[in-house]
């Protein structure tokens, strides 16, 4: 059981990384553009304490995997001054792209090393497959079958990196995709206001009460939900796509 345990912690813990790098590029991004309101108030930091929220980075992964044991999360938002950036119409919009970038970026590297491990072509079938049993089951299935992971990758080194890798390429192709959906507080949404030149009014408005909208298509099967599915399933199946190569 041990190995589980170490296993599904790293997969928890390249979950929360993936998104505290997610955030800090939207700082890096808003001091490029000329605000320092991210660095003043120390969120350039790597320390998971200086961006772990209580609900998003911990309640929510929980009852996620419970229910579908696939956990998802967010960190606190990292804050910037719009006022202070360059590139005024499209500034907000850079500053939000740099967060899906940064997590395509890191899939696609991990994607890209995870071709260059010399393994055969059935054990890396088989490190796939089991991880891809990982996802989608309740929360004591989710535990038993990183069994199957642990024991897939067991035998050399080749197979644990490449394990690894394919769950740094996971998380950060769903998180890329998932930010990149038009409703706020998602990443997608300041693209969505700009193109659509949405008015601040209704811009506050949709800010306002787009967290319950995304909780209830998070939790409420329907439609949109499949939609949502289909769009991040094919950021995911390109990057794996790449990693099984």
């Amino acid at each position: 059981m041990s190995q589980e345990i170490v296993l599904a912690g790293l997969y928890i813990g390249i979950m929360l990384y993936s998104v505290i790098f997610h955030e800090i590029a939207h700082g890096w991004a808003a001091l490029s553009l000329g605000d320092h309101t991210a660095r003043l108030l120390g969120r350039l930091s790597l320390r998971p304490m200086s961006h772990i929220d209580p609900f998003g980075s911990v309640l929510l992964p929980f009852a996620l995997m419970v229910t579908t044991g696939v956990g998802f999360g967010y960190a606190k938002p990292v804050p910037y001054n719009p006022y202070n950036l360059r590139y005024k119409e499209w500034g907000e919009v850079l500053v939000a792209l740099a967060g899906p970038l940064t997590n395509f970026a890191l899939a696609l590297v991990a994607s890209v090393v995870a071709t260059l491990i010399p393994l055969s072509l059935a054990t890396k079938s088989a490190v796939f497959g089991a991880f891809m049993g990982v996802l989608g089951s309740g929360f004591g299935e989710f535990l038993n079958r990183f069994g199957d992971l642990a024991a897939a990758m067991s035998g050399s080194l080749g197979a644990i990196f490449f394990g690894l890798l394919l769950i740094v390429v996971f998380w950060n192709a769903v998180l890329g995709a998932f930010n990149l959906l038009p409703i706020p507080p998602l990443d997608g949404s300041k693209v969505l206001f700009q193109l659509l030149s949405v008015p601040d009014e209704w811009q506050r408005m949709l800010e306002q009460y787009g967290f319950f909208i995304l909780l209830a298509i998070i939790f409420i099967p329907s439609p949109i939900t499949a939609a949502i599915g289909s769009f991040i399933n094919w950021f995911l199946a390109l990057f794996l796509g790449i990693a099984v190569m």
